[in-house]
Parts: C-alpha cells; sequence; structure tokens
C-alpha cells in the first residue's frame, strides 16, 4: 500500500512540475506573442494551468478548501480574459474610427479571412 501512495506522491509531483514548464512557456509567449489575441490567449492558458496545479495540489494535501478556491480563481480568470477582450476589441475599433456594429464585425472577419489566405499561400 505504502508503494502506490509514492506512486501517486511522484504523478502528482511529476504533474505539478509540467504544469510549472508550461506556465513559463505561456508566460514567454504572453510577452513575445505576434498578435494581442495570442497574448490573451497565453494569459487564460496560465489561469487554466494555474487551477489545474490548485486542483492537484488539493488532492495530494487531502485539502477540500482548494477546490473553493479553484472555482474563486477561475471565474476572475474567465472575468480577466473577458475584459481584455473587450478593451482590445475597444482599442481595435478605436484605431479604425469605427463603431463597435455589425459592420465591424464583419470587416474584422473579412481581414481574418484575408490573413489566413496570405499565410496559405506563403506556407505554399
Amino acid at each position: 500500500m505504502k508503494g502506490i501512495e509514492e506512486a501517486y506522491q511522484l504523478l502528482f509531483m511529476g504533474a505539478v512540475l509540467i504544469l510549472a514548464m508550461l506556465i513559463i512557456i505561456s508566460m514567454i509567449r504572453s510577452v513575445k506573442g505576434p498578435r494581442v489575441a495570442d497574448r490573451i490567449i497565453a494569459v487564460n492558458m496560465i489561469g487554466t494551468m494555474t487551477i489545474m496545479i490548485i486542483s492537484i495540489l488539493s488532492v495530494y494535501l487531502g485539502e477540500n478548501y482548494l477546490v473553493d478556491i479553484c472555482l474563486i480563481y477561475a471565474m476572475i480568470s474567465f472575468l480577466g480574459v473577458v475584459v481584455l477582450s473587450k478593451v482590445y476589441t475597444g482599442v481595435f475599433l478605436k484605431g479604425k474610427h469605427m463603431e463597435a456594429n455589425m459592420e465591424a464585425i464583419e470587416d474584422n472577419i473579412g481581414r481574418q479571412g484575408e490573413r489566413s489566405g496570405k499565410e496559405k499561400d506563403v506556407r505554399e
């Protein structure tokens, strides 16, 4: 029985170390990212991996209150990403001198389609 507990402890610590390395890589992406959208996604990934680390520690330490902290952190992380997206959209539209309406949304979607078409041409 003691061998199984040691195996679980090793598994938990390995998972936490791997997640910590992934968080560092995501931090690099959030600073270096070529676009603001990449940075927002990297910040969201950091939040998600932090939630996973806290939940692993909850099981490892046998403390149930850490699960509540995970839920609260998930809500805060979600709201943070929504606010960052809203701010980014406002800055983008202000730079284009456009209001947030359907015309602006369609223009943005059209530009994204043009970018992906150019990327395909470059790859081929």
